[in-house]
Order: C-alpha cells, then sequence, then structure tokens
C-alpha cells in the first residue's frame, strides 16, 4: 500500500460522519469504492478556485519571466495552505507563445462560499507535479488553450486523491502595458475528475 493509500485510510472513516451530515449523503458514500455524484462534485470544487489562480499565475509568471525558466509565482488559499507555479517559457519576439508549467499545492484549501461548508485540503507530491500547459495566441489580444493534468491528495472531510484531467479555453486581453492577462469570464473547463468516489464531469466558465 502507498503513503496515498495509507493516508486516505487513515482518515476517511472519522471523516464520514461528519461529511454524511453536511452533505445528505449516505453513510456508505464517503467509504473508497462507493460512488457518489455529491462527494465527487465536491472533490472537484475544492480545486475549482485552484484551477483558476494558476492560470492566473502562469501568465503572471510568464510577464515576468526574462530568461526560459520562470520565477516560481506564489499565491495563499483562501482558508489555508499555498500554491507554487514553475516552469519554462518560450522565448522570442513571437506572439504565440508555450509555457510548460508545473502547480504545487501545500495544505491548499479555498473557501466555497458557505460559512458551514467543509473543508478540503489538497497537497502534491513534489516528485511528481500536476502539469498545467498553455498555448497563448495572437497576444496580448489574443487565445489561450491548454491542460491541467495530475494528482491531488486530499485530507479533511474527504480524504484519498483526485486526478485531473482538464482542458482550458479562453482569451487575452492587453492589461494597458502590451501584457497579455486572462480575460474575466472567457475560460471554459471542460474534463473530469477522478476519485474513489466517483468521476465527475467538469464544464465550467470563469
Amino acid at each position: 500500500m502507498d503513503t496515498v493509500e495509507v493516508h486516505m485510510e487513515r482518515h476517511i472513516e472519522r471523516r464520514c460522519v461528519l461529511l454524511a451530515f453536511l452533505l445528505a449523503a449516505p453513510l456508505a458514500a464517503c467509504r473508497p469504492g462507493v460512488s457518489s455524484p455529491a462527494e465527487a462534485e465536491y472533490a472537484y470544487m475544492g480545486l475549482d478556485r485552484a484551477v483558476e489562480r494558476g492560470l492566473a499565475l502562469g501568465l503572471q509568471g510568464f510577464a515576468a519571466a526574462s530568461s526560459a525558466n520562470i520565477d516560481p509565482q506564489e499565491e495563499d488559499g483562501e482558508t489555508s495552505g499555498g500554491m507554487v507555479i514553475s516552469g519554462q517559457v518560450d522565448q522570442g519576439s513571437s506572439d504565440n507563445k508555450g509555457l510548460r508549467l508545473f502547480m504545487a499545492l501545500d495544505d491548499y484549501s479555498d473557501t466555497l462560499g458557505e460559512d458551514d461548508e467543509p473543508d478540503v485540503f489538497y497537497q502534491t507530491d513534489a516528485s511528481d507535479l500536476p502539469a498545467l500547459n498553455l498555448t497563448l495566441k495572437d497576444m496580448p489580444e489574443g487565445t489561450l488553450d491548454g491542460t491541467l493534468a495530475g494528482t491531488f491528495a486530499m485530507d479533511g472531510v474527504l480524504a484519498g486523491i483526485v486526478e485531473l484531467d482538464v482542458t482550458l479555453a479562453g482569451e487575452t486581453d492587453d492589461d494597458g502595458t502590451g501584457i497579455a492577462i486572462r480575460s474575466p469570464g472567457s475560460t471554459r473547463i471542460t474534463g473530469t475528475a477522478t476519485s474513489d468516489y466517483g468521476v465527475y464531469e467538469i464544464d465550467v466558465t470563469h
């Protein structure tokens, strides 16, 4: 049994009663291997803001880069922990660029809008970070396309792992200085979040 599986087994039983009460879900649903649409969705929703945040930090690092390697860009989660985006970007004067980035989370958690909602905390493995790959075209007022794929360990009310496989598509704006920033409300995120609670089909726009 690997580290993530041990982590899951240790925490999941003691969180089941609280989760079932807060989400009005059957108690059996929070045991590994039992499909539960509510918990499967919740496993992703705890990361939804992280996807948007990672995209913004990637563009921020790209704008500040003076070489192929970007300086790590850091930001705190809304509830706890933090995110670091690092990686490489294409050099040169072209209006089309590629970004090959990595997302690291450390005890990361965002609020989901309700004071009484349970918390899920996310952690990544430093030896196998989720990959965030982006393509920017016709900058600064152009388009962005990309993918985010990788595994996140969950602790808190949900425990275990969730694997993201998502596609990003949106637009960029000029920030007024010739630098491309994400156009709010234009980025569509589609794909899947797979966990012990089931597969959640993602289709959101930010």
